[in-house]
């Protein structure tokens, strides 16, 4: 396993203490992996007395450990963490692979850009759309007007188109698979590698939506890297992201280079201002307008909630 330059360091300081990462939490351990050990855990007095758990020790994170005469372990501190999924909580995340499918759910674009802010607020080093069920349509190009702003995977779990592409990208680093339900992330993950089996949900004919078949935040195995695959983070309120009307802006990457050109340079929210360079790039097509409706919607929810 590899740490952080700062995490050896602090190893080699104190070699009676251990440093791992947290691979599972379950039935109030966390799980650490150390070298080829993997050492049930509970949290030093100081970190248990946080009643934020999640925002204590979480899977992905780096921590350093007493090992006990029981073979368990002392959780005693957490190494500072490059970024951190809110719900589930995961850190230290590589990338994020947002599956969506091109029908059965068919996917809506609000849906789409609600999973991408949340992303882009995480401050995830990389974001992928992966499209699934490709063979469901002609359109061979399906979401094509992203792929100035995110990398797209069009994938078919059913016909296997993709999935050897989708296969190298996981094979270093923590990937988190997150996507609304039905949309088959784990039936692309068992497409993957067999020896995976996730369950799969079935899909609902009456409402044309999957149940969540995954409960717990894991770390999976696989090559040199990490799998997560969960329901994601689209039950999550944006201000409990901690997004706000000041911020919401700049989870839309492409509006940087034009909010400059705002009348109102340091205030302008890109809705009703006069003079706003935002608004202006959307009418000369340099902005999506899907995106930039997307923008104006949730930015109306953050203002609605904020009011109660």
């Amino acid at each position: 396993m590899m740490y952080p330059a700062a995490t050896m360091n602090n190893l080699r300081k104190d070699s009676m203490k251990k440093i791992g990462r947290v691979i599972k939490f379950y039935n109030s351990f966390f799980f650490v992996q150390v070298e080829d050990e993997l050492i049930p855990c509970k949290l030093r007095g100081l970190l248990k007395r946080d009643k934020k758990i999640g925002s204590a020790v979480c899977v992905g994170d780096f921590v350093e450990i007493s090992k006990l005469k029981d073979k368990s372990g002392v959780i005693e501190n957490v190494q500072s963490r490059r970024n951190i999924l809110i719900r589930p909580p995961v850190a230290n995340v590589d990338r994020v692979i947002l599956t969506f499918a091109v029908d059965a759910p068919k996917l809506h674009p609000l849906l789409l850009n609600r999973f991408l802010v949340l992303a882009e607020k995480s401050a995830l080093d990389e974001i992928i759309i992966c499209v699934n069920k490709i063979d469901l349509t002609a359109e061979k190009n399906f979401l094509s007007e992203y792929e100035p702003l995110y990398k797209i995977l069009r994938v078919s779990a059913v016909t296997g188109e993709g999935i050897d592409e989708l296969r190298e990208i996981l094979l270093a680093g923590i990937t988190v698979f997150a996507g609304p339900s039905g949309v088959g992330k784990s039936s692309l993950l068992n497409a993957i590698d067999k020896n995976l089996k996730l369950k799969v949900g079935k899909i609902s004919e009456k409402i044309l939506r999957g149940k969540h078949t995954t409960r717990i935040s894991e770390l999976i195995k696989f090559g040199d890297g990490f799998l997560v695959d969960t329901p994601g983070f689209s039950a999550v309120d944006l201000i409990e992201a901690g997004l706000d009307k000041k911020n919401l802006w700049h989870c839309f990457k492409e509006f940087a280079p034009f909010a400059a050109d705002c009348k109102f340079l340091n205030g302008c929210s890109h809705s009703h201002e006069p003079d706003c360079g935002v608004k202006a790039a959307v009418e000369r097509g340099k902005i999506l307008r899907e995106r930039y409706e997307s923008y104006l919607t949730l930015l109306a929810e953050i203002s609605a909630e904020r009011i109660y």
